[in-house]
This record gives structure tokens, sequence and C-alpha cells, in this order.
């Protein structure tokens, strides 16, 4: 099982934060050019993307030879990823470069599983291997590594093994940060309380709806976030409007750009951990999730499918929900969700129903919460409901910073079973 655990940086001197800058810089330097020439051979017909220049003798020294070796494979892994998304018409662009002329190279590096070390502790430390030529500069012996501090609390302390890292420098925070890759072993999975199931509906103004074969609700409203998205979006659009032609970016866009995807990061960090903690609780072990067909095909307004691409971002939301289900021990299978918005749960029409806002209504009399009554239709498709629906409980987001733990607390308000509002 494959994890991640993130941490923050620190040099213990301003030698080594230099000597620290240096060797991302030259990582960064090294990323483009790799980048630059595939992108030439990718232009050039008779070219090969995957025929580059030697480069570890120019960058090892500086680098060392096994991180040569690191971003030279990681930029395969982006053109393979980038080839794999063309052929399924979702590509939106070729790897991009790290920084530009104007505004400098970000600083960022991925270093190999042997060539790195972290021991946690009192006082937790980060090793990392540079080249000769800087350990000659800045007077590292022979078998010496760059020592670092580390600061935060590990999420997985015991692992298997360890995997590549990734290093780089948060302009926003104004510091170090590292995402260290590890193998946990099947034995600290925990198992499933019950066989009980659980189906999702994932929505534009709810960002998701659950019922449970318990008859557990749960709803948590999205509208504040994606508000604030919106409003970050529209900045970064203005900004752009306001650029030299043949510029496409600046300082202040990607600095935007990163504060809107880590504010959504968190919150969906935060929703998963807290939805699959529930559903733990209620003895659930299998998910059932919407495919993303039906979420491209249901979710047709202008709107709310800029909410449901670029705010929801659904591959990764359903990756994350099956990463942390999967510490529970809980399944997530995808299903087709067709139609279930809009069917009536008393006659099963779909045609006569309308939809208002956070209502569905049917002329057969039925009237309810239209994302719970999609999330309950969903999962009786997929098994038999026998026990009656609890009084839902809506969820809402606190306005906590970036910063925070993904174990954020979330307030509960509970709702009408029916037609209650959940809006703020």
């Amino acid at each position: 099982m494959k994890r991640a655990n993130t941490f923050e940086v620190i040099p213990q001197s301003d030698e080594d934060e230099e000597l620290l800058r240096r060797l991302l810089d030259a990582s960064a330097a090294l990323w483009n050019e790799i980048n630059y020439e595939r992108r030439e051979n990718y232009a050039d017909p008779d070219g090969d993307v995957w025929d580059t220049s030697e480069y570890r003798g120019r960058y090892g020294g500086t680098l060392g030879a096994s991180t040569v070796q690191q971003l030279e494979r990681k930029n395969r892994e982006a053109w393979k990823s980038f080839f794999s998304l063309k052929k399924k018409g979702e590509a939106n662009g070729k790897p991009g470069f790290w920084g530009n002329a104007d505004e400098g190279r970000e600083l960022r590096t991925y270093i190999r599983n042997t060539s790195y070390s972290v021991e946690w502790g009192e006082y937790s430390r980060l090793e990392i291997l540079v080249g000769k030529d800087l350990k000659d500069e800045y007077g590292l012996g022979h078998r010496e590594r760059l020592r670092l501090e580390v600061r935060g609390n590990p999420n997985w302390k015991e692992y298997e093994k360890q995997g590549r890292l990734e290093l780089f420098y948060d302009e926003q925070a104004q510091t170090f940060r590292a995402f260290q890759s590890v193998t946990i072993g099947n034995s600290r999975l925990a198992q499933p309380l019950a066989s009980e199931e659980a189906a999702l509906d994932i929505g534009a103004n709810n960002l998701v709806a659950c019922t449970t074969t318990t008859g557990q609700q749960l709803l948590y409203e999205g509208r504040d976030l994606f508000k604030r998205f919106r409003e970050t979006t529209q900045e970064i659009a203005r900004l752009q409007s306001l650029l030299e032609d043949g510029r496409y970016s600046s300082h202040r866009i990607r600095r935007l750009y990163d504060r809107r995807t880590k504010r959504r990061d968190h919150a969906q960090d935060a929703l998963v951990r807290d939805l699959i903690e529930r559903l733990y609780d209620e003895g659930v072990g299998t998910v059932y999730v919407g495919a993303l067909t039906d979420v491209l095909d249901t979710h047709w307004s202008v709107e709310t499918n800029a909410k449901t691409h670029n705010f929801w971002a659904f591959r990764a939301f359903v990756n994350r929900l099956a990463c942390t289900a999967e510490e529970y021990g809980i399944s997530v299978e995808g299903r087709s969700e067709a139609w279930t918005s809009q069917e009536c749960p008393n006659c099963g029409s779909t045609e006569d129903t309308t939809r208002h806002r956070d209502t569905l209504t049917c002329p057969c009399g039925f009237e309810g919460h239209a994302d719970l009554t999609a999330s309950e239709t969903f999962l009786r498709r997929q098994t038999t409901v026998t026990r009656s629906m609890a009084r839902p409980v809506c969820l809402k987001w606190d306005d906590h910073s970036s910063s925070e733990s993904p174990r954020s607390v979330l307030n509960e308000e509970h709702t009408n079973p029916q037609v209650a509002s959940v809006g703020r």
C-alpha cells in the first residue's frame, strides 16, 4: 500500500540553505533542458521523444548521478502520462517547464530512495546526497550528506520501504517542503466492522451526499467553497488579461493557482477522511461511487461543469477516496448512476420530476432533497435497503487555513429529511 509523509525541511545554517537552493536550482535547470529537448523532438516529424542527450557529465558533479537519473526518469514518466492522456483525448498540454527566464526557476528536485535518509524523533532530520563538486565547495566529507532539520509529524513513521523523495521550495509559505513516498504493509490495514454498503452522489453545490444501508445519510455542503474557488479563478483571469503580449503567467498568477489548488485539496482531504471514518463506524465495507462518464453526462450546465471539472477534480477525489478507504479495509467501486438525480423514488419517473436548487419534486406527490434522494436511489440500485432513513446530517466546512491538518473537525447540523434548506 503506497502512502506519503509530508514534512517541512529547515536548513541548519545560511550556508546549508545556500547549498540546498543551488541543488534545487540545478535540478530545475536539468529538468528544463531535458524537457526542452523532448519538446523539440516531439515537434520534429522525424524526432524521437525518448532519445535525449547524456546529462550526467554536466550535472553529476552538482546533483550526483542518482539524482540526475531520477530527474530523467521523472520527466520520462511525465511524457508517458501525456501520451496516455492524449490517447484518451484528455491531455491539457505537454509537460511544462519549472519556472521561466523572467521570474526564475522553480526550486524542486527528486531524490532516489537510496540517496536520502530520514530519522524521526525529538530531533528529526533528513540527510540527502549531493554531488562531489558541491561537497568540495561547501566542505562536506567524501561520505557526508547534507543534513537538514525536519519539522512535522509523519503520518507513517513505520513503513516497509521508502520510495522517491520530492523536495521543493514552497513560495507561498516561504519554506522548504518534502513528500516522502512509503510502502505500508497490509498488516496495518483495518478491517470493516461489518458488511454494510454506502453510495455517494457527487454534486456541484453539495459536494457529497451519502446514503448507507444502515439508514444513515450524510450531506457535505460546498457552496461557500466553490464561491471562493470561483472568485480566485476570476481574479486569475483578470490578471492574465493585463499581461503583455506573449506572456501567459506571472509570479502572482502562479501563487493564486497554487493557493486555489491547496484550498481545494485540503477541503477534499478533510471531507474524505471525515466521511470514511463515519462509514467505518457504521460498519460499511463497500462504497459505490458514480463512474466519471455519468458525472459528465448528468452535469450539463456551464457553471456546474466548472464545479465538476475544475473544482472537484473528480478523478483526484475518487483516488483520494479509494486511498483513504483502503486504510480501513473499505472497497470503493465505480457503478453507473445515470438518471439517479432525476428519478422519483416513489413512482420511478425520470421525465416528470423537477429539480429546483436542492429540491426534487414529482407530480406523484414526492418532494425531497435532490442529492440525498439521488444517493439513496443509487444505493437501492446496487443492493437491498431494508432500513428506513434516519434524519440526515449536514456537514459544513469551517473556513480554516490550508495549513491545518486534513483531519479538521466539521460542523454538524441536522436537517429535515425531506426539503430542509442546507444553505447558510
